[in-house]
């Protein structure tokens, strides 16, 4: 069956806070532009998922007036706290230590979710057509090789990959300009970076595994406002990362845990070490007696300046976490996806009232390098380089390049790709983790039950393997399968049949689309693409 297509001036692939601010400006630029917004999720914010600390330069500027508009930024920040951990204590870190990139006066605490559902209701209210459900699988091109568009996923396609009874073709979107806001590691965005050698002068990216939790605790241990961030233990000193606790709305406290990916142990697992992290004594006084609501994990994009890809190309543009734009020194990124959205947005308006298509958008990385989010991510370059180097050296070197150089120092740090760091098994030793307690810390399985993530059984297993073989082959014999650790929802395991021969075994059902495995896998063997439209978590106040 031949795909029905539709025609627009812009087609934004995602609905997450870059795809919903390009897609506001335009309509703000010129209401008569025609806007489609395609997003994989059952419902805009259904796969959104972040700590998450905001801060509203992005949608000051965006929406002037979004506290008129009751904006779902009702938490401000009252008070900043950051620990370092030991296995038994801690100490808190005096602000004046700190760089001023972890000061975060003047944020708010959001479910980042809400934030996007209600950015969805102004751009229905400006006339964008926005389509939940459908998930951006395929990239079109013209004859002259730009892109033409996108092409969503055929839906009751069987297991075997034939088409069933209920078989619907997807459709072709055809536009002038087509905007890619997937999120972190889109895998629409990883062919276009290869088709068009985006990353040809850039750094590898480099990507932490954020994994959170929603709990509701009783009133006399809430702290509406406080913003907490852990450094240490858990981790090992030669892994990055750290932990945090929100509390915000109503008792409610967003804990988690973020994980580089760059670690080189693969007996560690990053969900393990968030159960450990809630049973030290800091978090556990906060948690005790609350009750777990939610459970969600997401990479995150950490590479900075220097790993950006060449963010426009014939016929589009990479935005948001597509391109890379996260603050990893702030751990932010919503002001950042917003803005990014927004430039975007304006070097496509330039381009149509010019009576131009499907060119490239200079204007778009021009009018970045002339902006405040230039400066942010210039400042922060070297972070996740000098902190790749271990907690303690890479906290002393950020230090003064924050705090005597305030972020100009005469150096530009390299990066490595996290999947090339991971040791072999047998050169690291074993982590032996607690048994789950069922009261703070919990297994894999109970916790995918609460992210409410569905998959559709007959289907074709949107994990890809390159070559079914190497799992066996290399991943096991070498590092003893480290899939089965890093998959924060228990995708991945081998399994044994009666002769004792491994095999693994992929559980595509319980996957949190965090793509972790993606990113991680040691021989890049794994690639995650969109299951059928409107499956995966539903993360309701995540």
């Amino acid at each position: 069956m031949e795909r029905e297509a539709m025609e627009f001036d812009v087609v934004i692939v995602g609905g997450g806070p870059a795809g919903l601010a390009a897609a506001i400006r335009l309509k703000q630029l010129d209401p008569a532009h025609s806007v489609c917004l395609v997003e994989k999720g059952a419902e805009i914010g259904a796969h959104v998922l972040s700590g998450a600390v905001m801060d509203p330069r992005g949608i000051d500027e965006l929406i002037p007036d979004w506290q008129e508009r009751d904006a779902p930024l009702d938490t401000p920040v009252s008070e900043d706290e950051f620990r370092f951990l030991t296995a038994r204590g801690g100490c808190r870190l005096p602000s004046a230590l700190l760089p001023a990139c972890f000061n975060n006066e003047g944020s708010y605490i959001v479910s980042l979710g809400q934030v996007c559902r209600w950015l969805g209701a102004q751009a229905e209210a400006a006339g964008v057509e926005i389509y939940p459900g459908f998930a951006g699988a395929e990239v079109l091109y013209d004859e002259a090789g730009a892109v033409k568009g996108v092409a969503t996923g055929d839906m009751g396609v069987g297991r075997d990959g034939r088409p069933g009874p209920n078989h619907q073709p997807g459709m072709a979107l055809h536009a002038r300009y087509t905007l890619f806001a997937e999120g972190c590691r889109g895998h629409l965005g990883k062919q276009l970076e290869a088709r068009f050698e985006l990353r040809r002068h850039s750094q590898p990216q480099t990507y932490g595994l954020g994994i959170k939790e929603l709990w509701e605790v009783p009133p006399e241990q809430h702290r509406r406002g406080l913003v907490l961030h852990t450094a240490g233990w858990p981790l090992p000193s030669d892994a990055y990362g750290g932990g945090f606790c929100y509390h915000y709305g109503e008792n409610l406290v967003a804990v988690g845990l973020v994980v580089g990916l760059g670690y080189s142990n693969p007996w560690l697992s990053p969900f393990e070490e968030f159960q450990r992290l809630k049973t030290h004594p800091e978090p556990r006084r906060m948690l005790a007696g609350g009750r777990r609501l939610a459970y969600g994990a997401r990479a995150l994009v950490a590479g900075g300046l220097q790993a950006l890809p060449k963010l426009a190309f014939p016929g589009g543009a990479l935005i948001g976490d597509d391109a890379g734009f996260l603050v990893a020194s702030r751990i932010k990124g919503s002001h950042a996806a917003i803005k990014s959205g927004s430039l975007a947005a304006e070097a496509a308006h330039a381009a149509l009232a010019a009576g131009r298509s499907r060119d490239e958008l200079a204007a778009y990385p021009e009018r970045f390098r002339n902006s405040w989010l230039y400066d942010e991510l210039r400042a922060a370059r070297n972070f996740k380089p000098w902190m790749a180097k271990g907690l303690v050296l890479g906290s002393a070197m950020f230090g003064i390049d924050q705090m005597l150089f305030r972020g100009r120092a005469p150096w530009t740090l390299g990066l490595a790709a996290d999947h090339e760091q991971l040791r072999s098994a047998a050169e690291c030793a074993p982590i032996a983790y607690p048994r789950p307690d069922g009261v703070l810390s919990f297994d894999r399985l109970s916790s995918v039950f609460l992210s409410n993530t569905h998959h559709a059984e007959d289907q074709p297993c949107h994990l890809k393997l390159g070559d079914g073989g190497t799992p066996i082959r290399i991943n096991l014999a070498r590092y003893d399968a480290p899939e089965q650790r890093y998959c924060p929802a228990g995708v991945y395991e081998i399994v044994r049949d009666e002769a004792n021969a491994p095999r693994l075994q992929i559980n595509a059902q319980n996957c949190l689309h965090c793509k972790a495995c993606d990113i991680k896998d040691p021989t890049q063997n794994i690639t995650w693409v969109a299951p059928q439209g409107g499956e995966g978590p539903i993360y309701a106040q995540m």
